[in-house]
C-alpha cells in the first residue's frame, strides 16, 4: 500500500517513539532556555566582578539575543540541508561549550564574545527542535504540541532562576558557568541515541531507504511511502528554500507578526518594573506584575494550540490581536491615570491586565509556531521557523533598545510607549490577513480529507 507518512500517523495512535521524541525536543528547549537566562540570574556578581556599569554590560547582556536570530535563520538552513538530528546536536555542543566559556570570561567582550556564539545554538536549537516534533506528530496533535514546546524556554529559565542563585553561592559565577554548560552537554548524547529525522523530511531530501526504515518505529503496518504534498510544489519540483517566490506572503505575514508580537512581549517584560516604579509601585510588586506575565504566558502558548485545532489560526490570530490591542489601551489608560501613590485596588488592576497581556502575546507567539510548521514544506520548514525566530529578534532587539526611550519621551506620560504597542499588537493581524496558508479548523481539515478520499 502506498500512502504519505502523514497520512499513515492520522490512522493509528501516538507511539512510544513519537512521544520520546518530543520529550527529548522539550529536554533541549529547556536546556536552551537555561543556558540563555543564566546570564541574567548572576549578572550582578559578574558586573561586580568585571567593575562594569549597567550600560557596558548591556553589551553582554544582548549578544545572545543577536546570536539567537542569526542562529535561527542559519541553523534551520543547516537543519534543511543536513537533517533536524546532528543539527540537533551540533546546536547542542555549541551553546554548551559556549556557556562553559563564558565562565572563563574576564571582561565584558568576552563574556559578549561567548554569548554571541552561544547565541548561534540557542537559535539553531530552537527552531530544529520544533520542526522536528512536529514531523513526527499527527495533525490532531501538532498544534498544542508545538505550541506547548515553545514554553520549553521559560521553563528552562525559570529553572535556572531556582538554581543559579544557590550555584553562585557554592560555586561563584564562574564555577556556575561552567557546572550548567557542562550538565547540558549530556544533550548530544541523548540527541544522537534517542533522535532520528522524520520519514516526511527525509523522503522530501530523497533518502527513500532511510525514510522507510525510520518509519517502522512508529508503523506497523508494511506500506511504501510517498513523499508529502505540500501547496508550495510547483514546477521546480516539492523541494523548495524559505525565500522561493511561492512563500512571498508566509514570510512576509509571519516577519510582521512576529516583529510586533516580540515588540509587545519585549516592551511589558523588560520595562515594567522601570515604568511602575517610577508609578509610585515597590519593586516587589511590580517584579510580581511580571511574574505573573511569565506564568499566563505559558497559559496561552498550550490554548493557542487548541484553538487553532479547533477554529484555525486565521480566526485565532484575529482575536488575539483584537484582544491584546484592547489590553494596550486599558494597560496605558490604567497607568497613565494612577495617583502618586497608587492603592492596592489600583495596584492589582495594572498587575491582572499586565498578566492578561502575557498570555496574549505569548499566545501570539506559540501561534507563529503552529502556523509555521503547517505554511512551510519539509523542504524548508527548519528554515522558515528560522526566519520566523530571526523577526521576532528584530522586535524584541527594539524593545530592549527602543522601550527606555519611548517611556523618556513621553515624560511624565507613557502613552509614546503604549501607543507603539498598541499599534504593534493591531500589526499581529498581518498574520492573518498576509499569511495565504493557515491551518484548518477541524471542520475544514475534514473537508479537504473526504475531498481527497
Amino acid at each position: 500500500m502506498k500512502t504519505t507518512f502523514s497520512d499513515a500517523l492520522s490512522r493509528i495512535s501516538v507511539q512510544p517513539f513519537q512521544w520520546l521524541t518530543v520529550a527529548v525536543c522539550m529536554l533541549i528547549l529547556v536546556a536552551d532556555g537555561m543556558d540563555l537566562q543564566l546570564l541574567g540570574i548572576v549578572a550582578p556578581l559578574v558586573m561586580e566582578s568585571f567593575g562594569t556599569d549597567s550600560t557596558t554590560f548591556g553589551w553582554a547582556m544582548g549578544a545572545a539575543l543577536v546570536g539567537f536570530g542569526i542562529g535561527s535563520w542559519a541553523g534551520g538552513q543547516l537543519g534543511d540541508g543536513i537533517g533536524r538530528r546532528w543539527t540537533l546536536a551540533i546546536a547542542a555542543l555549541v551553546f554548551s561549550l559556549a556557556t562553559v566559556g563564558a565562565g572563563t570570561a574576564t571582561d565584558v567582550w568576552q563574556m559578549a564574545g561567548w554569548r554571541l556564539v552561544g547565541g548561534l545554538g540557542f537559535g539553531a536549537a530552537y527552531a530544529n527542535a520544533l520542526a522536528m516534533a512536529g514531523e513526527w506528530l499527527p495533525d490532531r496533535w501538532r498544534p498544542v504540541t508545538v505550541s506547548t514546546l515553545s514554553v520549553g524556554t521559560p521553563i528552562g529559565g525559570t529553572i535556572v532562576g531556582w538554581i543559579g542563585p544557590d550555584l553562585a553561592a557554592a560555586h561563584g559565577w564562574e564555577g556556575t558557568f561552567v557546572r550548567i554548560g557542562l550538565a547540558t552537554m549530556v544533550l548530544v548524547l541523548i540527541i544522537a541515541a534517542a533522535l532520528r529525522d522524520s520519514p516526511s523530511f527525509l523522503l522530501a531530501s530523497g533518502k527513500t531507504e532511510r525514510a522507510q526504515r525510520n518509519a517502522k518505529l512508529v508503523l506497523k503496518d508494511d506500506l511504501t511511502l510517498l513523499p508529502e504534498r505540500h501547496e508550495t510544489d510547483t514546477e521546480d519540483g516539492p523541494s523548495i528554500g524559505v525565500l522561493h517566490k511561492s512563500n512571498a506572503r508566509v514570510n512576509a505575514g509571519i516577519a510582521l507578526a512576529f516583529a510586533a508580537a516580540a515588540m509587545v512581549a519585549y516592551s511589558i517584560l523588560s520595562w515594567t518594573t522601570v515604568m511602575l516604579t517610577q508609578r509610585g509601585f515597590t519593586l516587589a510588586v511590580a517584579g510580581n506584575a511580571v511574574a505573573w506575565a511569565g506564568i499566563t504566558s505559558m497559559i496561552g502558548s498550550i490554548i493557542v494550540g487548541i484553538a487553532m485545532r479547533r477554529f484555525g489560526s486565521k480566526p485565532v490570530m484575529l482575536v488575539i490581536s483584537a484582544v491584546l490591542m484592547a489590553l494596550m489601551i486599558g494597560l496605558g489608560s490604567a497607568v497613565e491615570g494612577l495617583p502618586a501613590s497608587p492603592d492596592a485596588a489600583q495596584q492589582a488592576l495594572v498587575t491582572w491586565l499586565i498578566a492578561a497581556a502575557g498570555g496574549f502575546f505569548s499566545a501570539a507567539i506559540a501561534g507563529m509556531y503552529v502556523m509555521m510548521t503547517y505554511a512551510y514544506p519539509q523542504s524548508c520548514r527548519s528554515a522558515g521557523i528560522g526566519f520566523g525566530i530571526f523577526m521576532s529578534r528584530v522586535g524584541a532587539i527594539s524593545a530592549t533598545a527602543f522601550g527606555g526611550g519611548l517611556l523618556a519621551a513621553g515624560g511624565e506620560s507613557t502613552m509614546p510607549f503604549f501607543a507603539v504597542l498598541t499599534v504593534s499588537a493591531a500589526l499581529i493581524a498581518a498574520a492573518a490577513f498576509v499569511v495565504d496558508r493557515h491551518v484548518p479548523s477541524l471542520a475544514e481539515a475534514e473537508r479537504r480529507r473526504l475531498a481527497m478520499a
